[in-house]
């Protein structure tokens, strides 16, 4: 009899969790942009600020600190600018892990074919490996948005990615996405 309950229970816990899956799926597929707040944890430095993203795989972030950093990508390049220095840094953006979570599409696709998937008190997670890049994305437990990511960095460093006041499919100038505007 206690074989019978607890596989019930797996099946029952399973049937949950595939129906949130395809749930999440689906609110990600509504989603054309996000803008929202961001806190950046690298090691024990912390930084925040802004940031639009507009799938696919673009990103303009603006940093609230005194050097005025600007992370911007077009889809194809990564370009981060700042005051603190007269140079800025320009990367593929395929060799970064922000590619993958900014292709919406790529996201979608990897979660459909992830069986597990984690679940705390406020979020729901989803694991995935790729080229040898691990990364974590995080769900909101209530409205199901997207609300930060784990990564590593372009030099192996932990990146964790929190977001909050997230607006989404907003209308604004696709300009911003440029990078030569903010390359000195």
């Amino acid at each position: 009899m206690r074989i019978i309950i607890l596989v019930f229970i797996f099946l029952f816990q399973n049937s949950a969790n595939a129906s949130i899956k395809s749930k999440i799926i689906k609110n990600l597929k509504l989603i054309e942009n996000l803008k929202f707040n961001f806190v950046q944890k690298i090691g024990k430095k912390s930084e925040k600020g802004e940031c639009i993203i507009a799938y696919p795989k673009k990103i303009f972030c603006k940093y609230d600190d005194r050097y005025n950093k600007i992370l911007v990508s077009n889809g194809k390049s990564l370009v981060i600018n700042s005051d603190r220095s007269n140079q800025y840094y320009r990367y593929r953006l395929d060799k970064t892990p922000l590619n993958l979570i900014l292709d919406k599409n790529h996201l979608i696709k990897k979660m459909e074919n992830l069986n597990n998937q984690s679940d705390s008190s406020a979020n729901y997670s989803f694991k995935f490996i790729n080229e040898n890049t691990s990364i974590t994305i995080y769900f909101d437990k209530t409205t199901l948005n997207l609300i930060g990511w784990t990564t590593k960095d372009i030099y192996q460093n932990k990146v964790e990615t929190k977001i909050s006041n997230i607006e989404t499919n907003l209308y604004f100038n696709n300009k911003i996405f440029n990078i030569q505007n903010y390359i000195n």
